[in-house]
């Protein structure tokens, strides 16, 4: 099984290290400074023990790698890619037969939000939810901070429209042995939107950190969620059930002599991607509620808020408690 992650930042860059370090056959994909980056200096991984460079093999597309039938495709991209890679991958031809990936290849979903699953099994045969827990950091080309100790992350594999079955065995056996709490799950979805309820303080995060009257509206985000979910009839884990599983086998513990920034969404920001994930993450609530009849005034301004750093190339953060407060009321009087 050869591990082809598109995608190599926080996630993805930590899933191919450590991957690599325990011997697996792995390629990443990756564009831009990132991938000249990987290609010419390998990959950077700083954990709380130090940091090492790896030689992971990396290309930036699929014109540079011949697929074959022993490859799975790992989706570690931010949720408003999706389109693109699916675009880009399904219908590349995979070794002597000449079959598409999309009938011939198990593609992995190991991305946040809900909605990457169904758009993947679209065109793909086997698809593979992975709910992750993996606290990372990638801000610099080439250099990524995988934060979990002592296993960098807790992965749970399942399967969508489907049983679970040798390859998500075999996807859980590899992860195991590669320094993650790794578990298979029919009822990976579940999970995963009890981790959406979780990456609903991301957008939050990236618009106003954790200043005072944060709490008040974090708690407001997840029970909107909570009421958005139970009304669609979508089963969701709870924070107690996702602490008892994972227990003290993914702490945050940042590499010596740096701290934890902040979520993934305050990380593309910082970067200055281009482009943040709230649509697929509060977005998600938002559009539940819609479609179900219950108010997400919280979820819909934190959206826009962090649509409008983008917008006006704000910094991270540099919303103040009472400007997002205003645009929550401003939700509320737009529905009434």
């Amino acid at each position: 099984m050869r591990f082809v992650i598109i995608g190599a930042g926080a996630v993805g860059g930590t899933l191919g290290a450590r991957l690599h370090q325990s011997g697996h056959d792995v390629v990443l994909v990756a564009r831009g400074a990132h991938g000249d980056a990987l290609r010419s200096e390998g990959l950077t991984l700083h954990t709380a023990e130090g940091a090492v460079t790896l030689p992971v093999p990396t290309v930036s597309g699929p014109d540079e790698l011949a697929l074959t039938p022993d490859d799975v495709l790992v989706c570690a991209v931010k949720s408003q890619d999706t389109r693109d890679v699916l675009d880009t991958w399904a219908h590349v031809p995979v070794g002597p037969s000449g079959r598409p990936a999309a009938a011939t290849l198990a593609f992995v979903v190991a991305q946040n939000g809900v909605a990457n699953e169904v758009a993947a099994l679209r065109l793909f045969a086997r698809v593979y939810p992975v709910c992750v827990w993996l606290p990372a950091t990638y801000l610099e080309p080439g250099v990524v901070h995988a934060e979990g100790f002592p296993y960098s992350g807790w992965l749970t594999v399942g399967r969508l429209g489907g049983p679970l079955d040798d390859v998500s065995a075999r996807l859980v056996a590899a992860l195991g042995a590669s320094r993650f709490l790794a578990v298979e799950d029919a009822e990976v979805m579940r999970w995963k939107h009890g981790k959406l309820l979780s990456n609903l303080g991301n957008g939050l995060d990236a618009v106003c950190g954790r200043a005072p009257g944060t709490d008040e509206l974090a708690a407001r985000l997840r029970a909107e969620g909570r009421a958005a979910l139970t009304a669609a009839g979508i089963a969701f884990s709870t924070p107690q059930e996702e602490a008892a599983r994972r227990g003290d086998a993914v702490q945050v513990r940042p590499a010596p002599g740096t701290d934890r920034g902040g979520s993934s969404t305050w990380q593309s920001l910082a970067r200055g991607t281009g482009s943040i994930e709230v649509d697929y993450l509060n977005g998600e609530i938002g559009l539940l509620g819609r479609l179900h009849g219950v108010a997400t005034p919280v979820n819909d301004a934190v959206r826009l808020a962090a649509h409008r750093l983008l917008a006006e190339g704000r910094a991270p953060r540099s919303f103040d408690v009472a400007e997002l407060t205003a645009m929550v009321a401003d939700a509320e009087a737009a529905r009434a």
